[in-house]
């Protein structure tokens, strides 16, 4: 979401001369047209000494981040399955978003299309692993081996995708030396020197609320960059450490305004059906005492209509 603060335009001043129009700063990255970006060659410096890399990662809006996540989930199976091109339709299509706004997205890597042809799955898969900055592993802390901890301890994505699991973390006394994926879980009170240690860059909180805010603060001593919560809590971090909030519940909410709003829109229309287009029009029904609702003293048949 974005903020903006309100300003009196000059024209709505009386007594002022109009000033003259700024110059917009730019289109909405995420919502412009699309239009393709000349591709940085390979080893060239970007703008201020910066790699190409780092130059389009910069330039890339948030939501198109998670976007090109997606797209390298859909691309790699694409490629476990034998593909070698794929066509920005099917692309879209199986990454759930509009064609055009899938080219807007590519075109922050430099990366065209041919006509005809399509993407070469091979190469979109190892632009976009450069762009998210996963040609390195990045080594995973867990915090919390309760049951979620267990599975994210013992989830075998995680190394096949650059993120191994390099420590644990938990307070029970039972837990403490026990191993959980082949790692033996080691106190809360260690994780900074162990986290420091092993150069730990991503840390999974997977405690309850009470403890995140602790944990979070060890963490980041230990040198931790990047911080995936799962507790219901909001968390105070330096201004240099990138936190990722998982909500759970706030996510089933979601669903369940989703689905309410879907009965809703079902049970209008089924009030509606057979009436004659008035929204919420319902038949005269008999009211027990041998008159029918809505039936005038004439006999005449009053149309009642819901408010």
């Amino acid at each position: 979401m974005v903020t903006q603060r309100g300003r009196r335009d000059a024209a709505d001043s009386p007594g002022r001369a109009p000033r003259r129009p700024r110059r917009p700063a730019g289109p909405d990255a995420d919502n412009a047209p699309t239009a393709e970006m000349p591709a940085v060659p390979a080893g060239e410096p970007g703008r201020n000494g910066d790699a190409p890399e780092a130059v389009r990662a910069k330039s890339i809006p948030e939501a198109a981040v998670a976007r090109l996540a997606v797209y390298l989930r859909v691309l790699s199976g694409m490629s476990e399955q034998g593909a070698t091109t794929v066509s920005s339709e099917e692309l879209s299509q199986a990454a759930g978003v509009n064609s055009a706004k899938l080219r807007k997205d590519l075109s922050y890597l430099g990366s065209y299309g041919t006509r005809g042809v399509g993407y070469e799955v091979a190469v979109l898969v190892s632009q976009i692993e450069r762009i998210l900055g996963l040609t390195r592993q990045h080594k995973v802390a867990v915090v919390g081996i309760g049951n979620l901890g267990h599975a994210l301890a013992n989830y075998g994505g995680f190394p096949g995708r650059g993120f191994p699991v390099e420590a644990l973390f938990d307070l029970d006394a039972d837990l403490i030396g026990v191993p959980v994926g082949g790692l033996p879980v080691s106190h809360m009170d260690d994780i900074p020197r162990i986290c420091a240690e092993r150069g730990i860059s991503i840390g999974v909180i997977a405690t309850p609320p009470t403890a995140a805010q602790s944990v979070c603060d060890r963490l980041v001593a230990g040198g931790v960059q990047c911080i995936l919560n799962f507790a219901p809590v909001v968390l105070q971090v330096p201004a240099h450490i990138e936190v990722r909030k998982v909500d759970l519940a706030v996510e089933l909410q979601i669903l369940s305004f989703h689905v309410a709003r879907r009965a809703d829109s079902e049970g209008l229309a089924a009030g509606n059906q057979g009436n004659s287009g008035l929204p919420g029009a319902v038949l005269p029904s008999d009211n027990g005492n041998g008159r029918r609702n809505g039936t005038g003293p004439d006999g005449g048949r009053e149309m009642v209509v819901r408010s």
